[in-house]
């Protein structure tokens, strides 16, 4: 059945902006890099859409803070469209609003929608490290209130809070089951990442334009420093960037009318959601996501009969992310995973990096580059959302675009998740774990998420006096997940394991 074409959604327009001023004064500030990303979108669109604009998604920002984002942007661009809505933390979350946005115009909600979001964060730092007052729009005041991601009080104590130590639980945990030794696991995120950095290169938009070695990623040294057990500086994403894209949607029917050549234009074929237990401490295991498996699979079967996507963007905030992927897609180990460059060399601008992978996208499958795979994830592991873009209409008419949930098969998959304990004594098992490193690169202490006798789940330090236990938690030849130690409470309360 024919699908009319007023109700086919594609992308026509996409805009990045990217901000190093010499002059902190001259620093554009978020709201201005969305308005200058929307400008070039509506440009690149042929002119005409940004007035029409009837939904607008403004991704979720934290380097600078705004009473009332979608708000401001709107009057910058003297813009009012039926709904401007500011969106929530998350990395996958640019993924979804595009998803929404071709749904909306799909259902005839909307006949153009854009998505925008930006960064400012190298501004910020350096501005803060100059004692500089930047001459940007008032802050409102504190509130207390803000983004918020579930977090174990006794992961902040332990500091195992931020994706950036939370992921190696993820890391080592995935390559122990799949039979690798933590040395060639670092050689093949190594290679992952060298190869992104390869893309960034070539990208006029990344922030780093540096094709690097394997070796040079993850060898440590002073200006690489261990961040977090096995993670180097050069493994993990780079939120110091000043950088803003944007996304124009609108129909099949309304591009034709706007005069836009076909060859343009991208069409959203549909996508997969999921996502996992919000705590990161209460789910079953740690070497897969059911949630990322189940969004994977989804997406990967609406290009079944073809050989396979032409084009990927594989969430790349750490190494575990798209080397769980590759395995769950059946993809090649030499495989280009990015369009873009990665978060570590393109540029984290926190929220917003799957903003600017989807214009690379929009770029490559112009003109007959194929089928290409968007794939985003939030939190810790948490959420996922992959969709589907290509040079040409749906073979199924677009109804992948209907049901986004796949839910129910990721929560079909997971197994017994075992209880949380914060007081046990004698013998645990480690489950996975991770190192911490001061600036220095000197181990501050180990966390180790471990099972105790009866099968509940604990989280432990190391402390950095044991030596001996370190040294095997980061030995490059062996990794000690199922080896057992015992369990003491500190001083202060929290439990220490240590290999006996």
């Amino acid at each position: 059945m024919s699908v009319p074409a007023d109700s086919i959604p594609v992308i026509v327009g996409v805009g990045e902006v990217v901000d190093r001023p010499s002059d902190l004064g001259q620093a554009l500030e978020p709201l201005a890099l969305m308005a200058q990303a929307l400008r070039e979108a509506d440009a690149d669109a042929g002119g005409g859409f940004l007035a029409r604009i009837g939904s607008l998604d403004v991704v979720n920002q934290l380097s600078w803070r705004y009473a009332d984002a979608a708000g401001e942007l709107c009057a910058r661009l003297d813009i009012a469209p039926a709904r401007a809505v500011y969106g929530p933390v998350g990395g996958e979350s640019p993924i979804r609003f595009l998803h929404e946005a071709a749904r909306r115009i799909a259902r005839g909600e909307a006949r153009v929608a854009a998505v925008v979001g930006a960064e400012a964060q190298w501004s910020v730092n350096k501005a803060r490290a100059a004692g500089f007052g930047l001459p940007w729009t008032p802050k409102p005041p504190a509130t207390g209130g803000g983004p918020r991601i579930e977090v174990h009080p006794l992961a902040l104590k332990l500091g195992v809070f931020l994706p950036v130590s939370v992921y190696p639980f993820y890391e080592n945990a995935a390559a122990h089951r799949w039979g690798q030794t933590p040395r060639q696991a670092l050689a093949e995120s190594g290679a992952l990442w060298s190869a992104y950095s390869a893309v960034a290169a070539a990208n006029p938009n990344a922030w780093l334009k540096c094709a690097l070695t394997a070796d040079e990623i993850t060898t440590p040294r002073p200006d690489n420093r261990p961040i977090a057990w096995p993670y180097t500086k050069l493994m993990v994403a780079n939120m110091a960037v000043n950088q803003g894209a944007a996304v124009i949607l609108t129909s099949l029917a309304e591009a034709r009318a706007a005069g836009i050549a076909e060859d343009r234009l991208v069409f959203v074929w549909g996508g997969a959601a999921a996502r996992e237990p919000g705590d990161y401490l209460r789910r079953d295991h740690y070497h897969a996501s059911p949630a990322q498996d189940a969004v994977l699979e989804a997406v990967g079967g609406m290009a079944r009969g073809l050989e396979g996507f032409d084009a990927l963007e594989l969430y790349s905030c750490f190494p575990c992310v798209p080397k769980m992927a590759r395995r769950t897609l059946g993809l090649a180990e030499g495989v280009t995973p990015t369009v873009t460059g990665g978060l570590t060399f393109f540029g984290a601008p926190m929220n917003d990096y799957m903003t600017h992978a989807a214009a690379a996208m929009t770029r490559r499958l112009r003109g007959g580059g194929g089928v290409g795979l968007l794939y985003g994830q939030g939190e810790f592991v948490t959420k996922h959302h992959g969709l589907v873009l290509a040079d040409r209409p749906a073979p199924d008419g677009a109804r992948s675009l209907e049901d986004a949930s796949v839910q129910a098969r990721a929560d079909a998959r997971r197994g017994p998740v075992p209880a949380f304990v914060e007081t046990a004594t004698g013998r645990a098992t480690l489950e996975t774990h991770t190192v911490l490193y001061d600036r220095e690169g000197a181990p501050t202490h180990g966390v180790a998420i471990v099972r105790v006798s009866d099968g509940s789940r604990a989280l432990a330090r190391v402390p950095a006096s044991d030596a001996a236990t370190l040294a095997r938690l980061t030995d490059p030849d062996a990794f000690p997940i199922g080896l057992e130690g015992d369990l003491a409470t500190a001083s202060d309360d929290v439990l220490e394991w240590r290999l006996g």
